[in-house]
């Protein structure tokens, strides 16, 4: 619901702060005192056509701002409208477009009366609203046709082009066979393949310097000869019997050192033919990764996906006739509902103009007819609400032929019968052109609707205000060289003397104060009731 609205230099407002409760708020106050200019906000914040010229005489810019509470959680929405350019838009503080702003206002608000936010001028909306009504099941319906979209996307994916699919075949076979030939048992080959090249690409040279390291260390007047020498000089000389061991143990080493150096030129072999095979497979690796992916894992994963495509398209045809059989039955499927949905769409349609129909004889249309037609293949999905304002005149589209007053009068009928709709509602100009019993019953119905959902209505009328559960003021203020709009949440007292005024034009008559708290106590009395 709203809860607080805050409104700056609009028309004659001047900066206008409103808090607003659950159930029923009328906002009333004189002629010209700037009342549907506070409907006129909440149209502009739920998206409406912004008019320059409404922003205030002398100000750059109007702005309004609403706090609202949906679902658990706040949502605040933000229109600015300059006298120059665009208008701008927020939501929760972030800029948006003005048609986001709409889309969320509308599950927020409906505004009734002359403005163009009615939701139930929608013919999806209408359409919503008489499957509500009639509690019509949409969902085997749904069900199947979103199982007919899934079969037709999946005969797509398959292939229906008898040539596209030859080749599509021939290119996967030729992959397949090529992956598979490579043999890739594991993806960490082409490392251990690499070591191997270039231990092979090496052979000779590795060879030949073991056998150089060697000569160097085994040859006459090697380094083990020279090493020998050296620890002879020392032998059985005392200050050298320590370094006379180590040198013994260094000579063992080298002696170690030197067989191993002697073993491995003798068995280091070059074998051309093992490195042409390795380096002839380490570039077939690098082809196929060129083809089928960065890695040997891509490439893997690649032929594994090829493979069970190609054996989806190798089974096309009994796949194709088994998804045709399913597709019958879905269709199949889909058309029944679609009938039953049409068949009840046709029988509920006559008792929710019925219902409509007795709620206008209490709103003082009692010559208006309301009229919802169903028409359209099944599900008959071409559902419309038609409204003729007197008997013999055409019944037309809602939005064609009724006025303000009217138009709001129906919409308030509608929402008494049918469910849907957002959980706050405006209502301007719904008790245009009646009174006595017929305001009073406009007053009754605006109170029902608010035991579901948050209701607003501008009136003029002291039989529709006194059945809401709040009252604002809205009043014209003296601002020296300007008047300025102001408004006030009443207390009862408040509430009493402005219904005075409604009803006689003076707040000090006696007699309008008795009336106005019979009012209110009819009004308190229903809202207890």
């Amino acid at each position: 619901m709203l809860v607080e609205l805050r409104v700056q230099e609009l028309g004659v407002i001047a900066d206008l702060h409103l808090v607003f409760g659950p159930g029923m708020t009328a906002v009333t106050g004189e002629t010209g005192a700037g009342k549907t200019l506070v409907v006129d906000a909440i149209e502009l914040l739920v998206g409406g056509r912004a008019d320059p010229s409404l922003v205030r005489t002398g100000a750059n810019e109007a702005t309004i701002e609403g706090r609202f509470e949906a679902d658990g959680a706040e949502v605040v929405l933000r229109r600015v409208v300059p006298t120059n350019g665009r208008s701008r838009a927020y939501i929760d503080g972030a800029m948006a477009t003005v048609g986001e702003l709409s889309e969320r206002g509308a599950a927020l608000v409906d505004l009734h009366g002359q403005h163009a936010h009615q939701s139930l001028l929608a013919s999806a909306a209408q359409r919503g609203a008489l499957d509500a009504f009639g509690a019509i099941d949409l969902s085997l319906w749904r069900q199947a046709r979103n199982e007919v979209g899934a079969l037709d996307e999946r005969l797509r994916e398959l292939g229906g082009d008898p040539r596209g699919r030859a080749r599509e075949l021939d290119l996967l076979a030729f992959q397949v066979d090529e992956i598979d030939n490579a043999q890739l048992d594991s993806p960490e080959e082409e490392r251990a393949l690499e070591a191997v090249e270039e231990h092979l690409a090496n052979a000779v040279a590795h060879r030949e310097a073991a056998a150089t390291a060697y000569g160097l260390l085994n040859d006459e007047d090697g380094a083990t000869d020279r090493l020998r020498a050296a620890l002879g000089a020392i032998t059985n000389r005392s200050p050298f019997d320590e370094v006379g061991e180590r040198l013994r143990s260094g000579l063992a080493e080298l002696d170690d050192v030197a067989g191993e150096l002697r073993d491995a030129a003798e068995t280091i072999d070059d074998d051309p033919e093992e490195l042409a095979r390795v380096r002839a497979r380490r570039q077939l690796f690098v082809e196929l990764r060129r083809k089928y992916g960065e890695s040997l894992n891509d490439v893997i994963r690649y032929g594994e996906q090829a493979r069970r495509r190609l054996e989806m398209l190798r089974g096309y045809e009994a796949e194709v006739e088994r998804l045709r059989r399913v597709r019958d039955d879905a269709v199949a499927a889909e058309r029944v509902a679609a009938e039953a949905i049409a068949q009840a769409r046709h029988e509920h349609a006559p008792a929710a103009s019925a219902a409509v129909q007795t709620h206008l004889r209490e709103l003082a249309l009692p010559r208006a007819t309301v009229e919802i037609s169903v028409n359209g293949d099944a599900p008959a999905d071409d559902v419309a609400f038609l409204f003729a304002a007197n008997p013999g005149e055409p019944a037309l589209a809602l939005r064609k032929v009724a006025s303000g007053g009217e138009l709001a009068r129906v919409m308030l009928a509608l929402r008494l019968v049918l469910t849907e709709g957002p959980p706050t509602m405006v209502f301007d100009e719904v008790d245009a052109g009646i009174g006595g019993e017929a305001a009073v019953a406009v007053g009754q119905a605006l109170a029902r609707l608010s035991d579901e959902r948050q209701v607003l209505v501008v009136t003029h009328l002291p039989q529709v205000a006194a059945f809401a559960d709040a009252q604002v003021q809205v009043l014209k203020a003296d601002a020296g060289d300007r008047v300025i709009a102001q408004a006030e949440k009443l207390t009862d007292a408040d509430r009493v003397v402005e219904l005075s005024r409604m009803l006689a034009g003076d707040a000090d008559s006696a007699a309008a104060r008795r009336h106005a708290k019979e009012l209110l106590a009819a009004g308190r009395k229903r809202r207890a009731g």
